[in-house]
Order: C-alpha cells, then structure tokens, then sequence
C-alpha cells in the first residue's frame, strides 16, 4: 500500500535530523540533560504576582485598575486559589506579559479545523499569513490555495511559510503555482544550501501551525494542511468496531484553537519575526485595525519556540506548572520523549497526590517515538500515573491542562525536537472556564483509550523491552 505524505514527511525528517545529528552528536549530548527543574521558581504571593504581572490589550499595556478587573474577572470563574498560583508561578520565571480580551474556540480534528480556517480566509480584508510544518500538493491544502489565491485576486496580500522537510513530498509546482498566483511564498532552511544562502540547517526545523487573518482571527494547534486529517478521529467522530491495520487510514486525533483579540497581531508579530530572520523574498502588507479591539474576557500567554534562544519555552512553562499542580495534571501527547527531568515531574506530583493522567498514541507514524515513550511507562505506573493509549486514532494533540486553569494547546511536543531542535508556537490560556473544556475533551480521549495497567505492562514480551531500550539510547536524536 503506498504510504501517505504524512508518514513520508515524519519518516524523512527524522531520518535527515538523525543524520544530522550523528554527525554533532557531541552537541546533543551535551542536552541530555536539561535540568531545567533546578531552576523552578515558586509562585509569588498575589500582591508580588500583581505587582510582576503586565496585561496587554490591542493598544498595548493596559492601567492597573483594567489589569485588576480583569485578573479578578479570570479568579472568578471558579478555583482562584489555583489560578493565582499558576500566575504566580508564570510570574516568578519572569513570564510576566499576558494578553487580555480574547476569544479562545477549541476545534477538534481536521473537518472542523479546515471549515473554520476557510471561513476566516474568506472573511480577510488585508492580509493572510499562513504557516504550516508540513503543506501537502492537493486535497485540502489544494484547496486553501485556491482561497488564498482568489483573495490575492481581491487585493489581500497573502504570504505562505512551509517547512522544507516536513514538506519534502510535495511537489514544487505546488508552490510554483502559489507563487504565479501572487502568493508570497518561503520554505524554511531549504533543504538546498544554494537554495537561500545564509539560511539552511536541517536541525533546526519549522515545526509551527498557524494562520492568521488580518488581525481579527488566528489558530493554532497540532493540525497541518494534509489530507490524514480529511475525517473525523474516532475518538470524537466515529468509531468502528475493529481499527484499520494502516494508522495512515484512520481519522487523525487532533486538536487547534480558534483565537480573537490581541492574541492574534501577537501570532502575526512572531510570523514577521521568522520571515524577516529567514531572508524571504517580499513584504509582508500591514494588517487593518481589529474589528473588535477586545472580543472576549480570556487571559493568554503566548509562548514562541526557537532554537537559538534556548530551551523551549513551552516545555519549561508545563515543567513549572506541573511542578506547582496540587489537583490534576491531564497530558495528551503524539510524540512522548521528554527525557528524565519531565518523567520525573510527573512522577513527584503523583506521589504527593496529584492526579496525573497522560493519553498517548498507541499506534503511530513514527514508530521509535512510541517505543522510547514506553521505556518510561514502568516508572510512571510505579509513582501512581494513569497511562492511556490511544488506539482507534492517530493521536497528535499537543495539549496540557493542570489544576483546570493552565491550558496549553499548540505545536510543541514532549520530544527533543520540539524542546531544543524545532520553531514553536503554543499558547497558554488562563482561567476556569477555558480549563472545564479541556478537561471535557481530556475525558473523552480517555474513553476511547485503553488504560494500561501494571499487571499487564509487566508481562510484556522481551521484542517489547529490548525495543524500548533501544529506544531510550536514542531518544535525543527523535
């Protein structure tokens, strides 16, 4: 059976990074060990949090008493011991600006995702941006270039970032025609030296979603523009009675938020930033005044993963907060391996009665990530973690929700790519009410997954064990 693009994509670049790497692989090793929990902070008192804490609306930083209301508006939607911790832990680690007056939709898989994306794009006055790890030749990604096209056509400026691996299968005439179209047009670190000169490093990858329209309406998440996710994951659309054999002809489980307000001139900054370091050819068109200045009441942190500026921030920020968890820490993770300091975390919230709970994927296109995932399965069911694997679906979510008022919905997985090798975006979102709706949707990914249990692990096969040691000896490289 011919294999899909997305497979060919993980596939290819894994295979180049890990080439890469074996050839630095004193670089890497040199990772092996982040140690970022020696430097957790704990959460001020909420006079300290107050005073360390700048919210920012459409015209920038807003006077005390709107940022007073607003952090008291959040504090009243239900747990307001919680949220102050978790501000205060943000605040502590110098993550001190947060965005106010946004609109935060949760979309689950792609059919939903897809609709809304075509829906905005169809609303755009001025300028589009859009920005995707891997961008496939037909189907879907087909037909948002004939959107974005037609757009060019009506005046917008459009401009388009593709990850040069993450899409090796899709053919140039692809892009060709974007570009014959009026459509601005970079691949990230081309894969030819000669292609760019000056930009180029197959370590350093594009791993981020994203579409900004004008500065009205955003999103982001976990969904690229390719056809495995045409249908509804069986998790939340369909579930037969016996999976496909092939993971590539299942429904993909995913997730992407929808976003109004600050949030979204916020994501269309960052996107300025990587065109602007990137070199690419053409100027990106300033976006119109936001229909809405302020359309809604959620708190958000953005959060914007380069490798040149260190760990991913990502990756510290779910470190701390889980850290400071006193309830329940809920994990839905495609590509599960964070190394020791993370497993660990777990571990310590479990023991000290945290309710810690991770649904993983039990089929997947990159079968080493899976395995090096379950090297760790022993020790996490040892500390009291409920493991749950996914197997009607793809799983490829990238979400966390802890105490019910830190939420994280976006590009970054728990692997050394997404944590010292990949470009990442992902935001935070604050609050109760937000939380309630991804620890809904965390419930039903455990519904339709299979908890493994200690007596059952234990009796794995040693094809099993020798697979996850193998695995774990390479999980820097993954």
């Amino acid at each position: 059976m011919k294999q899909s693009q997305a497979r060919r994509h993980a596939g290819g670049v894994r295979a180049l990074a890990a080439l890469c790497a074996l050839a630095g692989l004193a670089g890497l090793a040199a990772c092996a060990s982040l140690n970022e929990r020696d430097a957790h902070v704990r959460p001020l008192s909420p006079g300290l949090t107050a005073q360390r804490v700048t919210l920012v609306g459409a015209s920038g930083p807003v006077n005390a008493g709107v940022e007073a209301r607003d952090l008291a508006r959040v504090r009243a939607e239900g747990s307001g011991a919680a949220f102050e911790r978790h501000l205060g832990v943000l605040a502590a680690a110098g993550d001190t600006q947060l965005l106010r007056g946004n609109t935060a939709k949760l979309l689950i898989d792609g059919p939903a995702t897809f609709a809304a994306m075509k829906a905005a794009i169809a609303t755009a006055r001025q300028r589009i941006l859009v920005e995707f790890y891997i961008v496939e030749g037909e189907g879907v990604a087909a037909e948002i270039a004939e959107l974005l096209m037609a757009k060019v056509a009506e005046g917008v400026g459009v401009a388009l970032m593709y990850d040069s691996v993450g899409s090796l299968g899709t053919e140039r005439a692809f892009f060709d025609r974007l570009r014959a179209g009026g459509v601005a047009v970079c691949a990230f670190n081309p894969i030819n030296p000669l292609e760019r000169p000056g930009h180029w490093g197959l370590l350093q990858r594009n791993h981020r979603k994203m579409l900004a329209v004008d500065s009205d309406v955003a999103f982001t998440g976990g969904i690229n523009l390719s056809n495995v996710y045409a249908e509804g994951s069986f998790g939340s659309a369909r579930r037969p009675k016996k999976p496909p054999a092939d993971a590539d002809n299942q429904g993909w489980r995913d997730t992407q938020v929808e976003l109004r307000g600050p949030v979204v001139p916020a994501l269309a900054a960052v996107f300025s930033q990587s065109w602007t370091s990137q070199g690419c050819e053409g100027a990106l068109p300033a976006a119109p005044a936001p229909r809405v200045a302020a359309p809604g009441q959620r708190v958000i942190k953005l959060v914007a993963g380069d490798p040149e500026n260190g760990v991913n921030p990502t990756y510290k920020a779910l470190l701390r907060a889980i850290d400071a968890a006193q309830t329940s820490v809920q994990l839905t993770m495609a590509y599960f391996a964070p190394g020791p300091e993370l497993i660990q975390a777990l571990c310590d919230a479990s023991r000290r009665g945290v309710a810690v709970a991770l649904v993983l994927p039990g089929r997947s296109d990159v079968t080493m990530v899976l395995h090096a995932a379950r090297s760790r399965y022993a020790q996490l069911l040892e500390a009291g973690v409920q493991v749950h694997e996914m197997t009607e679906a793809v799983m490829h979510a990238k979400t966390a929700v802890i105490d019910g008022v830190f939420s994280s919905v976006g590009s970054s997985n728990l692997d050394w790519r997404s944590i010292v090798g990949n470009n990442e975006i992902d935001v935070i979102v604050l609050g109760d009410d937000f939380g309630a709706q991804m620890q809904a949707l965390f419930a039903r990914d455990v519904a339709v997954s299979g908890r493994i249990e200690v007596a059952q692990w234990a009796r794995r096969g040693l094809g099993q064990r020798l697979m996850e040691r193998f695995a774990r000896l390479v999980e820097p490289l993954l």
